[in-house]
């Protein structure tokens, strides 16, 4: 067993053959992370001591990176005792990962390729999350996918799901072709590190592809309930699709002064819109990226070039927050 030292002082046990990231979790410490897979990279850190990789491949890890020595806190173990150049992220320590019962409240399409999906949890037992998370949902089969959840909390306790239909997919099948009212399934969470947590610069910028949008939309929710967190701010909403069908929702969010851009890589002649990708419009529009934080959430494309155009153009590094949706079937 191995000392994690984190750079603020905080430490914890490593069992021998247990990520850190696992092991930190099991001694009640939050530190970042998103896919648990090694591929969306949000989890990386500096690391002074020997460790090991277990699980996965770092394939979100550059050649240069690794050389500097950074690691993925999901695929590596201590060997020794360790320093990782991370802090933990306290206010996530209240929220409790549990598993529950539920059952599908209503469905509707969105676009060709996208189903919400809205989920009702036993009224007794609701789900204590922060606009951003994430939850597995299990089907009947034991079958478990990744979903981010598209809303606030609100009153009835209700979860919305923004669901991409994927070729071959089993819980597509399932989502698109076999989805029925009051099914019993399950879902364990929340999950992931993706949430609000820095509105002092003026720029307040979320960047999202496809059905990314989700946590977005929960984020947006949760400023427009609480407007204080914007007072004096821009809010910036770039969405990226491909067609112009694949720009399914329109922000309704009262006086909440959003600068709403969709942004589309393949469009027709028909479109007036703007054209290519996300993080190249934002770069276009001159948005101060040094008095900004961006909020990311969508493909591992466009976390990875989003990340490294925008700090290129001035955006603080530690001001850059993401999720990647990494796909399954």
């Amino acid at each position: 067993m191995s000392i994690v030292t984190l750079s603020n002082g905080k430490k914890f046990f490593c069992e021998t053959g247990v990520t850190l990231l696992d092991s930190a979790k099991k001694h009640g410490v939050v530190l970042e992370y998103s896919c648990r897979s090694g591929r969306c990279g949000v989890c990386k850190a500096s690391v002074v001591g020997e460790t090991g990789v277990i699980h996965h491949d770092e394939s979100a890890l550059s050649t240069e990176e690794i050389a500097s020595g950074f690691i993925l806190t999901c695929c590596r173990t201590a060997l020794t005792d360790v320093r990782l150049d991370i802090e933990d992220l306290g206010h996530f320590a209240e929220i409790r990962i549990k598993t529950l019962p539920c059952r599908v409240d209503s469905f509707r399409r969105l676009a060709d390729d996208v189903m919400e999906v809205v989920l009702r949890l036993p009224p007794k037992d609701p789900l204590n999350y922060l606009p951003g998370q994430y939850v597995d949902i299990i089907a009947k089969s034991g079958v478990r996918r990744s979903y981010s959840i598209a809303n606030a909390p609100r009153q009835d306790g209700k979860l919305e799901f923004q669901i991409r239909q994927v070729e071959g997919g089993v819980m597509s099948q399932y989502w698109f072709e076999g989805l029925a009212g009051n099914d019993l399934l399950r879902l364990e969470g929340p999950q992931g590190t993706f949430a609000l947590r820095n509105t002092s610069p003026t720029n307040l910028v979320f960047l999202a592809t496809g059905t990314g949008l989700a946590p977005v939309k929960a984020i947006l929710e949760q400023l427009s309930a609480n407007p204080a967190l914007v007072t004096g701010k821009r809010v910036w909403v770039y969405w990226g699709g491909r067609h112009a069908q694949d720009i399914y929702w329109v922000p309704e969010l009262g006086s909440l002064p959003i600068s709403f851009v969709p942004v589309l890589s393949r469009p027709d002649s028909s479109w007036e819109g703007r054209t290519g990708y996300v993080q190249d419009v934002l770069v276009q529009d001159g948005v101060d990226l040094v008095d900004a934080v961006v909020y990311a959430c969508g493909s591992e494309y466009m976390i990875h070039s989003a990340k490294e155009k925008l700090v290129k153009s001035g955006l603080p590094h530690k001001n850059f927050y993401s999720d990647a949706f990494v796909s399954s079937n």
